[in-house]
């Protein structure tokens, strides 16, 4: 387990170095605090886990993108709200460049997610929302590994949104296509889910994206909701990374988001 605290560089406490430095000193005591702190919380956890704390001074997301990839990160765990303030990082706006940009799986965890008793954390219930790209079926493949390992049950949805057809001649048609799409793409995750022994269920459902997965993640309690951070582009597609953007600010529940650079699970 690797903690990382980065002090956000400020241009224009560097145009000022006598004065920069005892902040900049302050700030280090502070981010090594926090980071012991959650050392502190995975000792507790389990005391065989070895713990390895850094301290950073430079661009919040760059900083994580780049440790990430050069420690071989498997998966990098962020809140998705912070605290601002001259010495403060906003977490929120980090979190979703590091979603944009990492090459790694994305762990983001809303602040009113349900982490009182650690041992209590329990991940029966998955979501994974899907739009038959290759984003997403990579994005199946780490969410199914996953619910094998806590035997869990999928849900699988698949959004037609037809707020985003355009005015044709044919629109039942049309809609009939759409609806045929998300058949197979939801037929994809029942076979990678059945092939991997774990249970699932699929639906098609009309609406936007955010929304439909959203509803989604309250009809069926869902624990966690595991996603692609790019999809498709185009009429009656969905681009995925707004999407997830969009689920991560208004979901309940923690996000595990997927590039589409990241390894397999297995």
């Amino acid at each position: 387990m690797h903690v990382l605290s980065v002090v956000a560089a400020r241009s224009d406490l560097d145009e000022v170095a006598d004065a920069a430095e005892p902040i900049y000193a302050s700030l280090e005591t502070d981010a090594e605090e926090a980071a012991e702190t959650v050392a502190d919380m995975v000792r507790s956890a389990d005391a065989d886990l070895d713990v390895t704390t850094t301290i950073k001074r430079g661009t919040p997301f760059q900083s994580i993108r780049e440790y990430a990839k050069r420690r071989e990160i498997d998966v990098i765990a962020m809140g998705t709200k912070g605290q601002t303030g001259l010495d403060r990082v906003l977490l929120g706006s980090v979190t979703e460049n590091v979603l944009r940009t990492a090459r790694t799986p994305v762990l983001a965890v809303p602040p009113n997610a349900d982490v009182s008793e650690i041992d209590d954390i329990a991940f029966d219930e998955f979501l994974l929302p899907t739009d038959g790209s290759d984003g997403a079926t990579i994005a199946a493949d780490w969410g199914i590994a996953l619910a094998s390992q806590f035997e869990s049950m999928v849900h699988t949805v698949y959004s037609v949104d037809t707020s985003r057809l355009p005015r044709a001649q044919e629109p039942d048609e049309l809609l009939s296509a759409l609806e045929h799409s998300g058949e197979d793409a939801i037929d994809t995750v029942r076979e990678r889910a059945s092939d991997a022994g774990v249970s699932v269920s699929g639906k098609i459902a009309t609406g936007s994206p955010a929304d439909v997965i959203l509803t989604a993640e309250s009809k069926h309690e869902i624990d966690l909701i595991v996603m692609g951070t790019h999809g498709r582009t185009g009429i009656g597609q969905w681009f995925l990374g707004s999407v997830t953007e969009n689920v991560v600010r208004q979901a309940d529940v923690p996000v595990f988001c997927v590039p589409v650079s990241a390894d397999p699970p297995w």
